[in-house]
């Protein structure tokens, strides 16, 4: 590699990491902290513990056992934080768009529809990666009954 392609990635790098410390949490506004898990550095705001995700990194935690820990808990969620819907993408400043989980209903989280980042509140990544027997057994029933339609 040649040194002009080496500047323009040493460049590249540290401009995505200066940004990735200066960001605010979209729901308290405080700074976040980063924390890595198996390899993959994902943002916990300082305050609210809610938790910021880049493109892919939530898939990707998904899928690892013991993942869960990265999160802190419900108990650390304000009341008011949780019914925050309408906030401003961290890392691009973009409107946020309210989603709900395809199988557990009943968890909310933000997206970007920019950047692909998403936002959960303390305690909803643990909620996502815990599947009860009832949310298992109500999914079976759905994907049943959609292949007898």
């Amino acid at each position: 590699m040649d040194t002009v392609a080496w500047a323009v990635l040493a460049f590249v790098t540290l401009t995505d990491q200066s940004r990735k410390f200066n960001m605010l949490c979209p729901k308290c506004h405080s700074e976040f902290e980063q924390i890595v898990f198996a390899g993959i550095a994902i943002d916990r705001c300082t305050t609210c513990k809610g938790l910021w995700f880049d493109m892919l990194e939530k898939e990707d935690l998904l899928k690892i056992e013991g993942s869960e820990e990265i999160d802190l808990g419900p108990e650390q969620v304000d009341p008011k934080y949780a019914a925050m819907r309408d906030i401003e993408c961290p890392r691009c400043a973009q409107t946020m768009l309210a989603m709900v989980d395809k199988d557990q209903y009943h968890i909310k989280f933000e997206a970007c529809p920019v950047c692909y980042g998403t936002f959960f509140d303390a305690g909803e990544f643990q909620d996502l990666k815990e599947h009860t027997v009832l949310e298992r057994f109500n999914q079976m029933m759905i994907t049943i009954s959609s292949k007898f339609k």
